[in-house]
C-alpha cells in the first residue's frame, strides 16, 4: 500500500512555506477543503523554493544544498542547485525524492496524478533567469511567464480536478496578468538584481532607460510606461476572468481571490500614481474584498 502521508517539514522548509503570506494571492485559504489545503501548499512550496534558489534567497545555514546533496561550493552556483533541485523532482515521480519539501510534494504527486511538465516549467524559468536579464519585446516576456507562472494555475487546476482545455487558457491569461504585475511591483529590487522585466521596445517607445529606472522616484516617462504595462495585465486578466464563473463552490471563491488579488495590486500601483520606484506599491485588505467582490459578481452574473 502506498504510503500517501505528508512529510514534515525542517525549519529551513517551513520557513519557505511560511512566505505564503507575502504573496499577492491567497495560496490555500481557510475555507478549502483540507486535502486541497495540503496539496496546494505542498505546490507552493516547490513553486517558493525553486524561485528562492534562482533569487539567491534560500534559508541562511546550507540545509537546502545539503538536502540536495551539495557542497558548500556549489551551493554558491544558482545553476548547480537548480540542476540537484531538478534531479531530485524527477525522484518524486520515480524513486525516494532527498528534499523534505520534495518529500512532502510526493504524495501529492500520487494523489492527483500530476506530471512533471508543470514542474519542469518553473525549473526552466528560474535557470533562464540566471541567463537571460533583458526582454526585447512583450512577445519575449508572454513566453517567460509561460514558463515561470502560467504552470501554477495549471497546478491549481489539476490539483482540484478542473482542468480542461478552456479552463488551462483562461488560467494562463490570469497567471501571466499576475506575473506582470508583480514585476510592475518590483521594477527597483529587479534592477538591483541586474534584471529588467519591462519590454526593451516599451522601454524605449517611452523614452526610458534604465538609469531613470535607478532614481528613487518615478518621472513622467516611467509612470507612463508603468501606466501602460499595468493596462496590459488588467486586460489580461479581464479576459481570464471567465475562468471563475466556469467553476463553483469553494473553488470558485480560491479562483476569485487570484484574479481579485492581482486588481486590488493594480489599484494599489494606480493609487501610488504609478510611481513604483520608491517600493512596492501593496494592495490593502479594503481593496482586496472589494475586487475579490467585483469578480464573484460578474462570475454570477455570466454563469
Amino acid at each position: 500500500m502506498t504510503d500517501t502521508r505528508q512529510a514534515r517539514p525542517d525549519a529551513s522548509s517551513r520557513a519557505t512555506l511560511g512566505k505564503a503570506a507575502e504573496e499577492n494571492f491567497p495560496v490555500a485559504p481557510f475555507f478549502l477543503p483540507r486535502a486541497w489545503r495540503d496539496d496546494l501548499m505542498a505546490a507552493y512550496g516547490f513553486a517558493r523554493l525553486v524561485d528562492d534558489i534562482g533569487d539567491g534567497d534560500l534559508a541562511p545555514g546550507g540545509a537546502d544544498a545539503r538536502h540536495l546533496g551539495l557542497t558548500p561550493e556549489e551551493a554558491e552556483d544558482r545553476l548547480a542547485l537548480l540542476d540537484a533541485f531538478e534531479a531530485d523532482l524527477r525522484r518524486v515521480f520515480d524513486g525516494s525524492p532527498r528534499h523534505p519539501l520534495l518529500q512532502g510534494l510526493q504524495p501529492t504527486v500520487r494523489r492527483r496524478g500530476l506530471t512533471p511538465e508543470p514542474f519542469l516549467g518553473l525549473i526552466a524559468a528560474n535557470r533562464q533567469d540566471q541567463l537571460v536579464s533583458r526582454y526585447e519585446t512583450y512577445d519575449d516576456l508572454l513566453a517567460y511567464c509561460e514558463l515561470s507562472a502560467n504552470p501554477v494555475g495549471r497546478l491549481v487546476l489539476a490539483i482540484t480536478g478542473t482542468d480542461t482545455p478552456e479552463r488551462i487558457r483562461r488560467s494562463d491569461e490570469i497567471c501571466t496578468a499576475l506575473q506582470i504585475v508583480e514585476h510592475l511591483q518590483d521594477v527597483a529590487e529587479d534592477l538591483g538584481n541586474d534584471r529588467v522585466y519591462l519590454p526593451a521596445e516599451d522601454l524605449k517607445r517611452f523614452h526610458v532607460t534604465e538609469d531613470d529606472l535607478a532614481r528613487p522616484t518615478a518621472g513622467a516617462s516611467v509612470r507612463a510606461l508603468i501606466a501602460f504595462e499595468a493596462g496590459r495585465a488588467r486586460e489580461l486578466l479581464d479576459a481570464g476572468a471567465p475562468l471563475v464563473g466556469s467553476v463553483h463552490g469553494r473553488l470558485r471563491l480560491l479562483l476569485a481571490g487570484f484574479a481579485g488579488g492581482g486588481l486590488s495590486a493594480l489599484d494599489a500601483i494606480t493609487d501610488a500614481g504609478y510611481d513604483v520606484l520608491t517600493g512596492p506599491p501593496k494592495a490593502t485588505k479594503p481593496s482586496l474584498m472589494r475586487q475579490v467582490g467585483a469578480v464573484l459578481l460578474r462570475a454570477r452574473r455570466e454563469g
